[in-house]
């Protein structure tokens, strides 16, 4: 009997589609496409133990050492002045654009005039120089002393040996020595503004150029920081205000040549003796126009075209 049924189930026809409504377009269904690719299917995930449950996987750290930017800050970019001193600089400029290359001491005048910070700034020259920075035989550098200091305590090193210590640090030097100091810069330690070194000290602080010579603080025959005169007279010279300049990539020249409340009498007397020494240290190779542009500015202040 149970032979029979399932038999007569065998032969039983298969059920038809359903014929569509009579007015209703048949709908035909496409097979879902197979993605693009170069014929290669994408490898299954595999399955989880038996007993295991499922669970995502954790995000990965972020790198070691990287800096958080906070929202509307970037860095190596300013943030955005406020309208009043937008307005305040725009008008400064319309001002200093109507008036031209000026004397050096209107500049000054009008320097003080627009004074806003609450500190003493540092009154500033930049001069554009007409020559070839790719010519070695070209490049401006040197140093220069002013007549009225930077108003600025300068830290003087001295390498030397001998006597030599002894006389500098009665100059003035804030430190002075030989291997000690040699070993202290090897370390990290760059704390003074300027390096002096003696003639016969050279050989031994050629060992710094890697460590100094990026901060520009590498003593050099034409920056006038290698001695081979009277070593007391030079820290003396250094620690009232001794400037060195070099032109950059630009060919321009900048120094700090003094401090805004200074008199303005000893500004101009700066400022000029910094220009002479400038001119005077024009190289053989320049044609034409040596000294392109003189401008003057304080550290928060507009530059003024000062006309030498």
């Amino acid at each position: 009997m149970a032979k029979k049924q399932s038999a007569d189930a065998a032969e039983a026809p298969k059920p038809e589609a359903a014929a569509p409504v009579e007015g209703q377009t048949e709908v035909k269904t496409k097979a879902p496409r197979e993605p693009k690719g170069k014929g290669k299917p994408a490898p299954a995930a595999a399955a989880p133990a038996e007993g295991a449950t499922a669970t995502a996987a954790p995000a990965a750290p972020a790198p070691a050492g990287a800096a958080t930017v906070k929202k509307g800050k970037r860095p190596g970019i300013a943030p955005p002045r406020g309208k009043k001193l937008r307005n305040h600089l725009k008008n400064q400029r319309q001002k200093l654009g109507k008036d031209g290359p000026t004397n050096v001491k209107r500049a000054i005048q009008l320097l003080k005039q627009m004074k806003r910070a609450r500190f003493d700034e540092t009154v500033e020259i930049h001069m554009s120089l007409g020559v070839d920075t790719t010519q070695s035989d070209q490049l401006v550098r040197g140093t220069v002393s002013l007549p009225h200091g930077i108003g600025k305590a300068v830290r003087v090193l001295v390498f030397a040996q001998g006597d030599n210590v002894a006389r500098a640090k009665e100059a003035g030097a804030d430190y002075a020595g030989a291997d000690d100091l040699i070993k202290q810069i090897q370390g990290g330690w760059t704390d003074f503004d300027v390096a002096l070194a003696a003639q016969d000290m050279m050989g031994q602080v050629s060992r710094l150029g890697k460590l100094l010579g990026p901060r520009g603080l590498m003593p050099t025959p034409k920056a006038g920081t290698v001695i081979t005169g009277d070593i007391a007279q030079a820290v003396r010279e250094f620690k009232a205000g001794k400037v060195e300049y070099r032109t950059d990539k630009g060919g321009n020249v900048h120094a700090g040549v003094g401090k805004i409340s200074f008199d303005d009498d000893k500004l101009a007397d700066n400022i000029h003796t910094f220009v002479e020494q400038v001119r005077a240290a024009k190289p053989a190779g320049v044609k034409g126009n040596y000294i392109k542009s003189v401008t003057v500015a304080a550290t928060m202040s507009p530059g003024i075209s000062v006309s030498v």
